[in-house]
């Protein structure tokens, strides 16, 4: 008997191939029959009609940060909402395991970074997380029969260094005989089924006390000997950012990158790949790091989002504009001193010509002052502004937009929250993205879900990608579109029987209006552990999710099912070899 028939639904299977209408049984977890529409005699327990329905592979989003979350939020929401079945964390060089155990400071000193990190609130990650691991496998182990989504997760470096070196992890080198312990941890990890390394030397990543973390201060031949550890174990990748993911690649960075890949043989990803048609120059440096891998006997894949992700910051917090050189410096001062500092006509003067020039890279992004758009305001000064563009508002004032900004953000004691409108949403900007969507190493992801709460929320990507490639853009066919967010990246990690809908293969699963499809607006709600913020955004047009034959998702609202797995490397991911 089958546990689920589901009739008549329109196919897209995730390879790519034409769609097609079919009867899908459901049966211990995966997919048991896939036959033509009233074929299927078998008896079920349940079954529903999906006449006018797609019926796609659940979606996989390579890089999440949902590490925490998930022992509050067991259905990683909203990306559950939005169709993700497999979500992989542990990205970036940032875990939470392994933790020291006769330190239990690292704990604190973890859940600081992350909070500055990634973005997470702090209250959130001490109330919501039990903190009683200390292995990575006691990690797995404590998440491992309690989520709705399958989740697989890469080790951090910083981890490993702070593990094995303590504070010394920040500005210190191991010794050989630290080396070979964190080598003997990494081993222990993957063995436990970390999917691999993950790293980070970008000059964006602080820690809760603002310096460089762990990793930053690996050198080429500690990335190298972990590298060369990914290679004995099945299953395994590597995932790695430096300063350049944010720009362009510097020579070394391409070097070591290319290095670290072929020594271990398998995929190294980073993320975001930023398409832009005012630098047209940067997609083809980025990509030559995955042309020189492939001559090297290494792969390098590049994640690109395929929409443009809102994102909000505020001049009272650590944001992305704290990044462009010298607005650290002001940005970080205490908030009266900060407020003076920036109503110095010199200091903006400085600060804007620090923006605007090359050292800036893809942060110039964010400095066309006057495209921004004013959201919620704390002061009666600021009554009537929210929705407003500050382009507008300085042109009343007489005021040049930056200053009129800064005033406007003084007023509300540096709380207000500002909405940088994107500058690559021209047609130009599409086309470019198009193409080079089609790159057989650049694949679609970066969403961070689980990250920078309060500032972002890329996890609705998948389903605001698939409604504008039917009823927008329209850039590629819906069929390409299920296979980018489905097939693609369960072929880059070697997940073991996901990614398509054939039989035999575990029935991750979503069913969707396409005439509906698409996400809602980014909107802020107080649901995390402390009533902490953070921004959601609904899905429309998703009728139901299923991980592992078990419905989680219906017309939005969760089941209370848990079905999800923790995928362990070697047993549910095989090797994607290189050589």
């Amino acid at each position: 008997m089958l546990d689920h028939l589901i009739r008549a639904a329109t196919v897209v299977d995730g390879t790519g191939a034409p769609a097609f209408a079919a009867d899908v049984g459901i049966r211990d977890g995966r997919i048991a029959v896939i036959a033509e529409p009233g074929a299927v005699v078998e008896p079920a327990r349940t079954r529903e009609d999906a006449h006018g329905l797609v019926l796609a592979p659940g979606f996989i989003d390579p890089h999440t940060h949902y590490d925490a979350q998930l022992f509050w939020d067991p259905y990683a929401t909203p990306s559950l909402n939005h169709g993700v079945t497999t979500v992989a964390g542990g990205n970036c060089g940032f875990t939470l395991a392994p933790l020291h155990p006769d330190r239990p400071e690292d704990a604190d000193y973890t859940r600081r970074m992350m909070s500055r990190v990634e973005g997470m609130s702090l209250v959130a990650l001490e109330r919501g997380a039990p903190w009683n691991w200390h292995g990575f496998g006691d990690y797995l182990d404590a998440l491992e029969g309690r989520i709705a989504v399958n989740a697989g997760f890469m080790v951090g470096h910083c981890a490993l260094r702070r593990h094995v070196m303590g504070p010394d992890a920040v500005g210190g080198q191991p010794t050989a005989g630290q080396l070979d312990a964190m080598l003997r941890l990494f081993h222990d990890a993957m063995d436990a089924g970390a999917w691999g390394l993950s790293t980070t030397q970008s000059s964006s990543h602080s820690d809760g006390d603002g310096a460089p973390v762990a990793s930053r201060h690996a050198r080429p031949e500690e990335l190298l000997a972990l590298s060369r550890a990914v290679a004995e174990h099945e299953g395994t990748q590597i995932e790695a950012i430096v300063a350049g993911c944010l720009d362009r690649f510097t020579d070394d960075e391409i070097d070591l990158l290319v290095e670290m890949s072929a020594a271990a043989g398998r995929p190294l990803n980073w993320n975001v790949l930023t398409i832009d048609s005012a630098v047209p120059e940067r997609v083809p440096r980025q990509l030559l790091a995955s042309e020189r891998a492939r001559r090297a006997g290494g792969r390098i894949v590049a994640l690109t989002m395929p929409i443009l992700t809102p994102m909000n910051m505020s001049l009272g917090t650590f944001c992305a504009l704290n990044l462009i050189p010298g607005w650290g410096d002001v940005l970080g001062l205490p908030v009266p001193e900060r407020i003076a500092r920036l109503r110095d006509p010199d200091v903006r003067a400085g600060m804007l010509r620090r923006a605007h020039g090359e050292e800036a890279g893809v942060l110039r992004r964010l400095t066309d002052f006057a495209r921004y758009v004013i959201g919620d305001t704390y002061s009666a000064a600021n009554e009537g502004l929210t929705g407003r563009v500050v382009r507008d508002i300085a042109a009343e004032r007489g005021q040049e937009p930056f200053h009129c900004l800064i005033e406007i953000c003084a007023a509300d004691r540096l709380r207000t929250v500002l909405w940088p409108m994107p500058t690559d949403n021209d047609p130009a900007s599409w086309t470019l993205r198009q193409q080079t969507w089609q790159h057989e190493d650049v694949m679609l992801g970066g969403s961070d879900a689980g990250a920078h709460l309060d500032r972002m929320c890329g996890a609705p990507y998948t389903t605001r990608f698939l409604g504008d490639c039917l009823r927008g853009r329209k850039l590629v066919g819906l069929e390409q579109a299920v296979r980018m967010l489905t097939d693609d990246p369960a072929r880059l990690f070697g997940l073991r029987d996901r990614g398509r809908i054939t039989e035999g293969h575990h029935a991750d699963l979503v069913l969707f209006d396409p005439e509906r499809i698409d996400a809602g607006a980014a909107r802020l709600v107080h649901d995390l552990p402390g009533d902490g913020p953070r921004l959601d955004s609904r899905p429309i047009g998703v009728v139901s999710v299923r991980v592992n034959g078990v419905e989680t998702i219906r017309d939005d609202e969760v089941t209370g099912a848990v079905p999800g797995t923790v995928l362990r490397s070697g047993r549910d991911t095989r090797t994607v070899s290189t050589r």
